[in-house]
């Protein structure tokens, strides 16, 4: 163990904030430590808009209705980004095709992998923050208020500030149910069952009327949420 995986393991998501802001040149330190990490052959297939505005903010809430999202000090939208590919492709003479899920895979990993050295980052430095993914069950309006052009998308957000409160380190899956030697092995009921029960002990007085695997059927036991689809296919992207 070093001092940055304690950091790394010491992780918990922070939804409540102080008033304290981010100084400008703090802020760009660590957004410009989370464009730090790798992507995919250096296209840097992703954007951030970067909201600090209170107005800029509370748009946003009103559509997505997250208290982290109007008390952050600063709202980081990290964006699939293809509209400088087009223009890449264009100058040198090619015929521009983002369409697929290939580059909706490369762009979202891409905005991924930035996102947490963004966090990973804020953290270092005493600030805390939440990723905010349920932006794109408002994909087409949160498009328009970030004024986001074709061949882009909102993939989540970050917010962040400094904690007001720290909440305990969520328990994740056991090693075994998640790292596999070799080949993949499925994880029976039991596995699940068991979580199920970590979660609960977890979550104390806190607990929601359902279990973490039952939750899952809200996700994927239903048709998909389509506002993601649709902004994606009208962006020209699928």
């Amino acid at each position: 163990m070093n001092e940055t995986i304690d950091l790394m393991m010491q992780h918990s998501s922070v939804r409540n904030f102080t008033d304290e802001k981010i100084p400008e040149h703090v802020l760009k330190i660590i957004i410009n430590a989370g464009r730090a990490a790798p992507n995919w052959k250096n296209f840097q297939s992703y954007s951030v808009v970067l909201v600090e505005s209170q107005e800029q903010k509370d748009a946003i809430f009103a559509q997505q209705p997250q208290k982290a999202i109007k008390n952050c000090a600063a709202f980081l939208v990290f964006v699939g980004d293809l509209n400088r590919a087009k223009t890449a492709v264009e100058m040198n003479g090619g015929i521009f095709q983002p369409e697929g899920v290939e580059s909706l895979l490369i762009t979202s990993v891409d905005a991924a992998v930035a996102g947490q050295n963004t966090l990973l980052a804020a953290q270092s430095l005493g600030y805390g923050g939440v990723m905010v993914g349920l932006i794109r069950d408002q994909a087409h309006e949160i498009s328009e208020i970030l004024s986001l052009p074709d061949y882009t998308y909102p993939i989540f957000a970050v917010a962040l500030g400094k904690p007001a409160r720290v909440n305990p380190i969520k328990p994740r899956l056991p090693y075994e149910a998640v790292v596999f030697p070799e080949k993949y092995i499925p994880q029976d009921e039991k596995v699940l069952r068991n979580y199920d029960k970590v979660q609960d002990d977890y979550a104390g007085a806190r607990r929601l009327n359902s279990t973490w695997s039952s939750r899952m059927v809200d996700q994927w036991g239903q048709p998909e949420q389509r506002a993601s689809t649709e902004n994606l296919k009208e962006k020209g992207l699928l």
